[in-house]
């Protein structure tokens, strides 16, 4: 997965200022260490014994942390930071840590929260901007949404953007946001290079459904399923309390199915998983309604998890986009209950249907301990790697450290569920559910 790219991590020049953290450079001091630019990460972590090539620069991750030497002049610089594109549970812990990683460890303290996404620098919207302080965001962690008000768009205005950057004499941008908000962030970042303006552009990745290239987690992911796991305990109950019961419960995964294998896994109590990346029949020997079929006349209750991503290539007839760039998606949580309905109509046989679609309860959440400290962390991160002065980076986790990752790279494409990898087999085994649920194959597509 990682041939061909280039992991090679831009900066805005020499850094040549003594960072002001007092941390060490000697082993065994018992004081924590800086990081130098010598430090990699490997993403491939699997060998063969042998003779190894050799490993090039452009084929390691940098690590991420903070450096003896820093860019910025801490007291004269102006940092921005904005949260764009859906909610997901963690932002606020990431806004809290930027800022208290950037006033209390460097001093740096004209901070400013860019309201309502990239909108917010447009003149024609007139939101302002809101001072940010330690003060200001010292409980904001404790509750869902974001501080700092969230939208879709906007990231293609990149002139009006970079003359709002300039009149804010922004030094920074921190951009909290999917891989939309982090292709506008490239589209920004380039006409900053164009203006031969020094202002560092880093990225946090939010995605809840844990689909960045190369990032092994996506802060938000962990909360996202901790909440399907009650949902779906709650349509357990409801299925196994009625005759012939069935719970439908649909979750996040535009393309990637990462959260319903994992609610599978941590709930133990669902029978099918429906993901976009394993094709399946809906009629048919072999098909989805038949297997929910016998699983009734066997046990009585089932409970179904399908991502919302599912079987968007049958459903999707005209593929209009939303202000994010992301492809209108049919609502198959819908379909699949009209359509189970009428397939036990049609035999006659008495089903009770509870549907669940608890997308926007999920989203709004505040974020559960473990996503907590993950987000402290990458805020963390985060500040470092602006303060040394990199640039066109997104911050996150590669084989359990924190790493810098060109943006380029983790917006080229979307990670996915593969078919034949150990989380899907695991999925299946906790399931049970069939390997394929497919009649037949017709280049390489279910018939």
């Amino acid at each position: 997965m990682s041939d061909g790219f280039d992991f090679t991590i831009e900066e805005l020049g020499k850094r040549s200022i003594k960072s002001p953290i007092a941390w060490s450079t000697v082993q065994g001091d018992l004081i924590a260490n800086y990081v130098t630019d010598n430090q990699f990460i490997r993403y491939e972590n699997t060998v063969r014994p042998g003779n190894q090539p050799p490993i090039k620069r452009s084929q390691v991750f940098e690590r991420a942390g903070p450096r003896e030497t820093i860019y910025f002049m801490p007291a004269h610089v102006h940092a921005g930071i904005v949260s764009c594109g859906g909610l997901c549970p963690g932002i606020n812990d990431v806004i809290r840590a930027i800022v208290r990683c950037l006033w209390s460890r460097y001093g740096v303290h004209r901070i400013s929260g860019i309201r309502y996404g990239y909108k917010g620098f447009l003149p024609g919207y007139q939101y302002g901007v809101i001072n940010l302080d330690p003060d200001v965001v010292d409980d904001i962690h404790k509750v869902g949404g974001t501080f700092l008000g969230t939208a879709r768009g906007g990231g293609k205005e990149v002139e009006q953007i970079v003359d709002a950057m300039e009149q804010l004499n922004l030094n920074i941008l921190f951009t909290i946001g999917g891989d939309g908000t982090q292709r506008g962030s490239l589209d920004i970042a380039a006409e900053i290079d164009r203006r031969k303006l020094k202002i560092s552009m880093i990225g946090i990745p939010k995605t809840v459904d844990n689909d960045f290239s190369f990032i092994q987690k996506s802060f938000g992911f962990d909360t996202a399923v901790a909440k399907a796991v009650e949902v779906v305990a709650a349509a357990h109950m409801e299925a196994n309390s009625q005759i012939n019961g069935i719970g439908l419960v649909k979750v996040m995964g535009r393309e990637s199915g990462f959260i319903a294998a994992h609610t599978a896994l941590a709930s133990h109590e669902v029978n099918f998983v429906l993901i976009p990346e394993v094709p399946f029949n809906l009629e048919g020997y072999n098909g989805f309604l038949h297997h929910l079929e016998e699983r009734l006349r066997n046990r009585h209750h089932a409970v179904v998890v399908v991502a919302e991503g599912a079987m968007q290539d049958l459903l999707v007839t005209d593929r209009k986009t939303d202000a994010s760039g992301n492809l209108k998606m049919a609502d198959v949580g819908t379909y699949l209950r009209e359509r189970i309905l009428k397939h036990f109509e049609e035999i006659k046989m008495e089903i009770n249907l509870k549907y669940i679609d608890p997308s926007y309860q999920i989203r709004s959440a505040p974020a559960e301990p473990s996503d907590s400290i993950y987000c402290e962390r990458l805020g963390n991160a985060a500040a470092h790697a602006a303060m040394a002065g990199k640039t066109k980076v997104v911050i996150g986790l590669v084989n359990n450290e924190f790493v810098h990752l060109p943006m380029k790279a983790v917006v080229s494409q979307r990670s996915h569920v593969d078919p034949e990898s150990s989380l899907w087999r695991d999925t299946l085994d906790a399931t049970h559910q069939p390997v394929l649920m497919v009649n037949q194959f017709n280049d390489a597509k279910p018939v």
